[in-house]
Formats: C-alpha cells, structure tokens, sequence
C-alpha cells in the first residue's frame, strides 16, 4: 500500500461508499495514534497533539489549516494551551472514507516538523 501522507484526497460530494471494516483496519496501521470515535452515531477519526505552549500550538493549527485547503477536506480543529485536537471525517457521506486517513496521516507529517521545528 502507498504510504498516505504521500497521497491526495479525491473529490467527495457524497454518494460514495464509506470505508470498509478491513480498509480501515489497513489504513489504521499507517495512523496508529488515531482513535475512531463516534459522534450522533457517525465515526470520526480524532488525535489531540501536544505542546509546549500556546504559540507553538497555534502554529500547528494553521500548518494543518493549509494542508485541509491544498487537498480540499476540512478537519475540526479545537486549539487550546498546549494542546490541539483535530478530528477528520467526510461530511458528504457521514463517515470515513480513505481522505480522512489521508489527512490523518498529513497531520501527522505536519506534527513532527513542528516539533522539530522547536
């Protein structure tokens, strides 16, 4: 399998499948720091980032702001003090589709180069 930060998300404006059981089971092994939650009965894939400080954090926030704009698919991100949450999943659909693990693994990228940016 190609590795998903090196990957593109497709346009979704719904009427594609969700991912199934065993292709989330694949792409979780490239995000393993991922939970899959559910909210009002739909599955989210969330991961919260810790930091040293309020600055760094909202760095972070933008970082993956821009990559949400480049590929077209847009996260929930809640910045606090030292800390950012951000939760992918595709709207159009009401579940997660292989974007969401896409980008998951971009924030990831985009979290060690902020850390090693310090």
């Amino acid at each position: 399998m190609e590795q998903l930060h090196q990957e593109h998300c497709i346009p979704c404006s719904g009427g594609v499948p969700e991912a199934t059981r065993a292709e989330i089971a694949e792409y979780q092994k490239q995000v393993p720091s991922w939970q899959i939650t559910e909210v009002h009965g739909i599955p989210h894939l969330t991961r919260s980032f810790a930091f040293q400080d309020f600055v760094s954090a909202l760095a972070f926030t933008n970082a993956v702001g821009e990559l949400a704009e480049k590929d077209g698919h847009h996260p929930v991100l809640l910045t606090e003090w030292r800390k950012v949450t951000v939760t992918w999943w595709t709207h159009a659909i009401g579940g997660l589709h292989k974007n969401d693990f896409i980008m998951a693994a971009k924030t990831d990228e985009a979290f060690k180069t902020a850390v090693r940016a310090k």
